[in-house]
């Protein structure tokens, strides 16, 4: 069997302690078999995420903070979203995605994608209107407002 040692620094003077929380659950943590430090900061971590998702270089990664998959036809529909509480339908081509947890501030990037639309080669999709909770998405055809059923939001900030 392992054994577990706690070694304080003999030159230190503070406390250091373990405290478990408030709970009836039973909860197990499973130390690495390596040596090494605890993840304490940002700037520890950055190196071990950049790793895991496969991004070479010094540019920082940013998250995606929302996003929808929705169908805009009849009543509108989430297929799937994070982030999202809801889609208004505003009207023909026009919806409000509301965000289930607010944006910092309103300059984040929207990018609006769509499916596939055999009536028509000249459209277009916009965000306006943004705001810390929700973001206006608009579907055009030909110039004309029209309703699409499949129809995408990304937010990165």
């Amino acid at each position: 069997m392992s054994k577990v040692s706690i070694q304080g620094d003999v030159s230190g003077t503070g406390d250091f302690t373990i405290k478990a929380p408030n709970s009836n659950v039973d909860r197990t943590l499973t130390l690495r078999d390596e040596t090494g430090d605890l993840v304490t900061t940002a700037t520890d971590l950055e190196p071990q995420v950049k790793d895991s998702l496969n991004a070479t270089g010094s540019a920082p990664i940013y998250a995606c903070r929302a996003f929808v998959n929705f169908d805009g036809t009849g009543t509108v529909s989430i297929r799937e979203s994070g982030n999202v509480s809801s889609i208004t339908d505003n009207g023909t081509g026009d919806y409000t995605v509301n965000f289930s947890n607010a944006m910092p501030d309103s300059n984040y990037s929207a990018v609006v994608g769509q499916g596939f639309n055999s009536v028509n080669n000249e459209t277009g999709n916009i965000a306006s209107s943004r705001t810390t909770t929700s973001c206006d998405v608009r579907h055009f055809e030909a110039n004309f407002p029209r309703d699409i059923n499949t129809l995408d939001l990304v937010i990165f900030r």
